[in-house]
Parts: C-alpha cells; structure tokens; sequence
C-alpha cells in the first residue's frame, strides 16, 4: 500500500503538477563527484538564483532551500550512496536553489563533510547553514552544550568540514537551559568579529529567548517546525519575527512526508526511523490524522498540483519572510518542491483553507502553549 502511494503521487506529478505551478524547469545533467564537472556547472549556472528569493534578516535566498539532514546515515532513510547525494545537491545548485541547511550532529558530522565536499565549487555563491549546540563524543550526541568555549571549539570542525572559511548562517540548534542566551550571542558575536560567522540564527526557542538573544546580537533566522499539521509558531512566534525583523525557516514543511500523501493508514515504520517514535505516526494517530489527507488532497487537485507543493505553497504564502526547507533526496520530488514557488493563492482561498484546517483536530501534535517555552 505504501509503495503504491507512492507510485500515484510520482505519476500526478509527472502528468500534472509542472504545469499547474506554471514552472519552466531547465534540462540538465546529473553531475557526480567530478570537480572538472563541477567547475563547468559553476562556470553556466546564473548565480544568484533566477528563483524568487526571500530575506532572512540580510540574507536573500531562493523562497524554498534544501535540507540536507536525510542525505547520510540518521534519521528517516536507508544511508543514500554518497555520489548520488554529492550529484543531488550540485542539481541543486543547477536548478536554482541558493540555501542549504545542515548541522554539526547530523551524522553527526557526516552532514556537513557532504555539503562542503558537493558544494566546495560554488563557495560564495550560495548560502549554508549549519547549527551548534550538542555534546558530541565518539560520534554519540550526549547532550546540550552552548558554553561560550564550546562555540568557539566546534566552530573550527565546522569550518572545517564545510571547506569554507566562513560559515553564513550559524544557528543555536537547541537552547541550552545552563547557559544564558545572552552568553550564546555574546560567543557568537566574538565569531563574527573573527569573521567565522556571517549571521546567526536560532532554533526552537521562545518569543522571550528570542527577543533576549536579539538584543545582544541581531538575530537573521529562527528555525522552527511549521507545517498544515503542526501550527504552534503561529502562537507569538511569527509575530514576534516579524516585529524584529527575523526570517522564519520551516523545518518538517511537509511533516516528514505525511503532507505529501506518502503514507496511508496502514503504513508502519521500522524501530530506526524516528516516525516511530512520534504517536502522530502510531497506528491510532494514522486513523484519526489520515483523514486530513482529503483537504490536502482536494485543494491541490482544484489547484492542478501535488500534495507537497500544495503544503509548501500554503507556508510561503503565510508570511514573506518564511523559507521552507524540504529534506529530499529525490531529484524529482526536488523539482516538485520547487514547483511550489510558482502556486498562488486568493485571500478567499486562503480564508477558506484556514477555516478548514482549524476545524480539524490532530493527535500527535504540540499544543500552543508550547510555543512560549524553549524546546
């Protein structure tokens, strides 16, 4: 039954979503670990981007980015083949994406190793990011650990492994409850004097850490889960960003697949997967979850587009500075996501839409409450 959802949404993209969206999508090869190909998609690849961009504080990047999480051993699939994934992020670069999210625990450091060796040819033309804030020995996360004199450690192995000299938007993955945030934007700060750190950014935190950090240093992106399912950031979180001028980077955009029909009520998970361990993705959260599914599924066909880019487009049109960072490594479902900056809604859509998905009631997801407390 999984395999078979799947199969349908790969042929309702083929035959329908590219020219729903509207999206004139350039031919290209795919290129593998080759610099001298690399070099060469450099040298014919318009940069900045021809997409639509977005701001995040002083940042512009293309409205979608690529997260590159699932691209190494962890968290949701089989480890992909290092080649297909140093080819998947250079088709990236040659579709037009600019941003591109990973972290020091992926992996751990697995993540970053990939992203510096696929993206070392177009240093200074794109943006990455990458994030800070665990313990990590003999390759096990041990826990949280923003103590200034960390930061300024394990930012030299990022440097490192992401062959750039300068790291342009460096996040705080998760608040450390023993370190005061004005500590952590004061480390942070000291990084950028040293020219380490262009921007910082901050993940998972509340209004008031978020405005405390600001303060100290200007904060250009907050990272957070936002997605049709999981709404809780637009508690004060949003607004919040909006107020101080800080973009707002959606990580689970589509929650973790769910959004893009790949799953049905049958679906079940192996122990290693994180989907679970989440009782949004349990046998009693699929039976009284999967019928969200219908909304999802009749406004993308009323739009003539796929599940995904209706979940994408849905977030970029809730706010400007709002960039979704869909994980995939499928070069396909890449072009799917991109579609999604070419869907536009009407206010009464939107209004419709919104009455919609706030008649439904989830199981498995964060109350409101929850957004005005650190995660």
């Amino acid at each position: 039954m999984k395999k078979n959802s799947e199969i349908n949404r790969r042929d309702f993209f083929k035959n329908a979503a590219l020219a729903g969206a509207g999206l004139a999508l350039t031919s290209g090869k795919v290129f593998g670990s080759n610099e001298k190909k690399a070099a060469e998609l450099l040298e014919k690849t318009d940069l900045p981007s021809s997409l639509p961009t977005r701001k995040l504080g002083a940042i512009e990047v293309t409205g979608i980015g690529l997260g590159c999480m699932s691209m190494v051993a962890g968290t949701y699939n089989p480890t992909p083949p290092k080649d297909e994934m140093i080819a998947h992020l250079r088709r990236a670069v040659e579709k037009g994406i600019t941003f591109f999210d990973t972290a020091e625990v992926y992996g751990p450091y697995g993540s970053e190793e990939l992203v510096g060796e696929a993206l070392e040819p177009f240093k200074g033309k794109i943006t990455i990011a990458s994030k800070f804030g665990f313990e990590i020995q003999n390759n096990q996360r041990m826990g949280r650990n923003s103590r200034p004199e960390s930061i300024k450690k394990v930012v030299e192995g990022s440097l490192k492994r992401l062959r750039v000299d300068t790291i342009d938007l460096y996040y705080l993955h998760r608040l450390d409850p023993n370190v005061p945030i004005e500590e952590v934007a004061g480390a942070v700060k000291d990084l950028i004097a040293a020219g380490k750190v262009k921007h910082w950014g901050l993940s998972e935190v509340s209004p008031n850490t978020l405005r405390k950090a600001h303060a100290v240093l200007p904060v250009a992106a907050l990272q957070s889960e936002y997605n049709l399912a999981e709404r809780v950031v637009e508690n004060q979180i949003l607004d919040t960003c909006e107020e101080l001028g800080v973009g707002f980077v959606c990580w689970g955009p589509t929650h973790r697949s769910f959004l893009a029909g790949r799953f049905n009520e049958y679906s079940r998970f192996d122990g290693l997967d994180r989907r679970s361990q989440l009782p949004f993705f349990s046998a009693e959260g699929f039976g009284q979850n999967m019928p969200f599914l219908r909304t999802v599924r009749k406004w993308s066909q009323k739009k003539g587009i796929t599940m995904a880019q209706f979940s994408l487009a849905w977030l970029l049109a809730q706010k400007p500075f709002i960039v979704p960072i869909p994980g995939t490594i499928s070069p396909q479902h890449l072009d799917e996501n991109i579609g999604a900056l070419n869907v536009k809604f009407t206010e009464a859509e939107l209004k419709e839409i919104r009455a919609e998905i706030e008649s439904f009631k989830f199981l498995g997801v964060r109350t409101p409450e929850s957004a005005l407390v650190d995660q």
